[in-house]
């Protein structure tokens, strides 16, 4: 009995261990979900073009999108955060949560094939994402007004550099 439960949690944990290994490391040129093809890169929005372009619409489709990776989802790579001189949370969610992104994203330049919308996320939903990110107690305790973001919806994502 004690050798059945032995391996059980041997093969509980090896295929834990080959579940968080899926995802391929954020170097150059690696794709997740569908991808930017090459074609796709003709009118390329920087974080700081499409948080201005926000500021006279609620919504765009069809962007893609050049970004720094300022924060990503400690947990399991479904989300990210992208850096702009606006000072404006652009928050990165992933397509049918169909893909994951590597924790080695921060800091990198990605291309993203997306929309984006104008959005109220709720003080509840920010602090949950404070926790994703590995922030204190203290920290998420600080979080108690709603804030105005840009939600990005990704279908794909490239690593430039």
């Amino acid at each position: 009995m004690k050798k059945l439960i032995l391996l059980t949690g041997l093969f509980i944990g090896t295929l834990s261990l080959n579940a968080q290994s899926s995802i391929a490391p954020a170097v150059k040129g690696q794709q997740y979900g569908s991808g930017v093809s090459e074609e796709q890169t003709f009118d390329v929005y920087s974080a700081d073009k499409l948080v201005r372009s926000m500021a006279t619409t609620d919504k765009l489709e069809n962007l893609i999108v050049r970004a720094e990776v300022s924060g990503v989802c400690e947990k399991k790579g479904c989300w990210l955060t992208l850096v702009n001189d606006q000072d404006t949370r652009v928050f990165v969610k992933m397509k049918d949560y169909a893909f994951f992104l590597p924790q080695d994203i921060l800091g990198k330049t990605i291309l993203l094939d997306a929309d984006a919308e104008k959005m109220v996320t709720s003080v509840k939903e920010l602090q949950h994402y404070a926790e994703d990110a590995g922030k204190s107690k203290a920290e998420i305790a600080k979080i108690t007004k709603p804030q105005t973001e840009i939600r990005v919806l990704a279908s794909g994502i490239k690593v430039v550099n």
